[in-house]
């Protein structure tokens, strides 16, 4: 059993910036990030796949959000820069073996999840 601690989220003006922070127990082939804004579904927004260090995001964070992984300790980091209010959700790390599915998409591959960080941005 992975398990996955999440800090960093908080509150702030659009056109800020925030970082998530996950700390991880153990390894995994893939470790990502999915919001979920009441009354919408879950999305995936950004994840990596560690043996490759390849990386994934959804089209409405390119260019804005930046995830990547310290190997040293384990942690996973989403680094938000220029939010928008649309970005306002519950932030979820998850880890799990994406293996032959879309990172970003396959959120039922992703067999652990961590507690959730709210992020919220004001207009």
């Amino acid at each position: 059993q992975v398990r996955l601690v999440e800090s960093g989220g908080g509150s702030v003006q659009a056109g800020g910036s925030l970082r998530l922070s996950c700390v991880a127990s153990g390894y995994e082939y893939c470790m990502g990030w999915f919001r979920q804004a009441p009354g919408k579904e879950r999305e995936g927004v950004a994840a990596v796949y560690i043996p490759g260090k390849s990386t994934y995001y959804a089209d409405s964070v390119k260019g804005r959000f930046t995830i990547s992984r310290d190997n040293a300790d384990n942690t996973l980091y989403l680094q938000m820069n220029s939010l928008k209010p649309e970005d306002t959700a519950m932030y979820y790390c998850a880890a799990g073996d994406c293996r032959g599915y879309n990172p970003l998409s396959a959120s039922g591959v992703y067999a652990h999840w961590g507690q959730g960080a709210q992020v919220t941005v004001s207009p």
